[in-house]
Formats: structure tokens, C-alpha cells, sequence
């Protein structure tokens, strides 16, 4: 059922069982869209957790009923106006991306609901990722005009055949959680009464293993990754920059800021994204 926050706490949060830094997207009440502040966090925090000396694994969450539905739809539309926002949320995405692939220590995705758009970018860059048995992955920027640049074209790829990935990131339809694990996009499906305490069982389990081993592991996959996608990534993330101002983007983004659409309630061209 994910792990809880309110509306007055930070829009992230970082707490600590022993050796584990859970990691919790707190906006429930606006199903964890992404705002401008929400972006900057996910861009500082993977640093602010590498340097404490204490923590050896991550487990990445929603508050509430939702993973992250994407983008708050307000933050969206101010995009197709102001140039600056532009830029700078383009190098919040480089930032992410990267510092995921480089975060040293093993990170758990618990997928406790919808993970859409830059939400399912962030699942699918964690390590492992567990998905409650009523949760779903959809990437719908294609649907509102943008490009995949804050994930989904480095990482589809990867985790799944090039013609699913296609299929995903063309039409934005969502995946149920047993489905994305066929496809090869997330670990395993568990029952939503139990993902939080098997995410943290699995956690500790990374952490207990010999440190200096794990991290070597990950670092060089971690060189493998960047070797396969950094030229994909920029071409990717200059494209949703410049997209940012279709016609189209305008258009379907200003149409769903005004009817207050809330995403994962919503079929594949009302998800939310980003």
C-alpha cells in the first residue's frame, strides 16, 4: 500500500530504517505529480544519499494511492511559455538520469500505483522494481506531444525488445504489472498488502551484502549503460525541449490543465507525463 505523507511535509522525503534511505515521492493528494520543486528534489537527492557514509540501500515510493501520475499539468503548461523553464527542466532530467545510473548504492523501486511518464522513468531507473498487483507503467508523452526525453527512450530499450518499446512510447498505453514483468520492466508483481514489507525485506538483503562488491557490480553496469544510451538520451532530451512548444503540446496540455484531468484516473491520452 506504499508508505504515507501529507500534503503540509515535504514534497520528498527521505527516512531511515537502519541501513536503508526510503525515498518517498509526498504529494498524494495530487497523485505525486512532478512540480517544479518535487523535479528539483529528484534531481538533488540521489547525491544527498551518497554521502551518507551510513546508508547501503534505497527504496524509492508514492505516498499514498500513486506511485507518481507524471507531471502536475499546471507546471506542464507554463513550459509552452517561458524558455527559462524550459532549459531547466531539461537539465533536471539530464541530472536525474544521470544520477541515477551513477547512485552507488542498490535502489528498490516499490510501485505502489500508477507510475506514469517521468513517474515510470523513475520506477523503471531504479535497480529492482516491484510492482503492487493493481499498479501499472504508461509513458504518454508521444499522447500529449512531447518527446520521451526524461527516460523512456534511454531506458525502454534496454529492459525490453526495441519493437515493445516502440509499441509503449508510440501510444502510451499502460502496462498492468504482470505484463511488465513479462516484458522485462519491472522484477516481480507482489500482492499491494505486502509490497511495502517485501521492498524492505529485499532492501536490507542489498544492504547486507559485501559493500565494497555490490557497488564495484553496479558502477560497472553502470558504465555499460551510459555507453549504450548517452547518445540516445541527448537526442531525446533536445527533442522534448523543443517539442515544448508544438502546437500540439499546447493544445492537449492546455486542454487538460483546464479540465483539472487527474491522470491515473484517466485513460492513456489523459495520463499524465513528463
Amino acid at each position: 500500500m506504499g508508505f504515507t505523507g501529507d500534503e503540509t511535509s515535504p514534497v520528498l522525503t527521505v527516512t531511515a530504517e537502519k541501513d536503508v534511505r526510503v525515498v518517498t515521492l509526498n504529494r498524494p493528494d495530487q497523485l505525486n505529480g512532478v512540480s517544479a520543486e518535487l523535479h528539483r528534489r529528484l534531481a538533488e537527492v540521489w547525491d544527498e544519499i551518497a554521502a551518507d557514509g551510513d546508508a547501503r540501500a534505497v527504496v524509492l515510493t508514492g505516498a499514498g494511492r500513486a506511485f507518481s501520475a507524471g507531471g502536475d499539468f499546471g507546471h506542464l503548461l507554463r513550459h509552452t511559455s517561458d524558455a527559462e523553464l524550459r532549459e531547466r527542466s531539461i537539465r533536471l532530467d539530464r541530472a536525474i538520469q544521470t544520477a541515477m545510473i551513477r547512485f552507488p548504492l542498490p535502489v528498490v523501486a516499490a510501485v505502489n500505483g500508477p507510475a506514469v511518464g517521468l513517474g515510470c522513468s523513475l520506477a523503471l531507473g531504479c535497480d529492482l522494481v516491484l510492482m503492487a498487483d493493481d499498479a501499472y507503467l504508461a509513458d504518454p508523452h508521444v499522447s500529449v506531444g512531447l518527446v520521451a526525453g526524461d527516460g523512456g527512450v534511454t531506458l525502454w530499450p534496454l529492459l525490453t525488445s526495441l519493437l515493445r518499446a516502440k509499441e509503449y512510447l508510440f501510444t502510451g498505453d499502460r502496462i498492468p504489472a504482470e505484463k511488465a514483468v513479462e516484458f522485462g520492466l519491472a522484477s516481480r508483481v507482489v500482492p499491494a498488502a505486502e509490497l511495502t514489507d517485501q521492498a524492505m525485506a529485499l532492501a536490507h538483503r542489498l544492504a547486507a551484502q559485501p559493500a565494497q562488491a555490490l557497488r564495484a557490480t553496479k558502477a560497472a553496469l553502470a558504465v555499460v549503460v551510459e555507453q549504450m544510451t548517452r547518445g540516445g538520451m541527448e537526442a531525446a532530451l533536445m527533442a522534448e525541449q523543443a517539442t515544448m512548444t508544438s502546437p500540439d503540446y499546447l493544445r492537449i496540455v492546455s486542454a487538460l490543465a483546464e479540465r483539472g484531468t487527474e491522470g491515473a484516473g484517466r485513460g492513456s491520452s489523459g495520463d499524465r507525463t513528463e
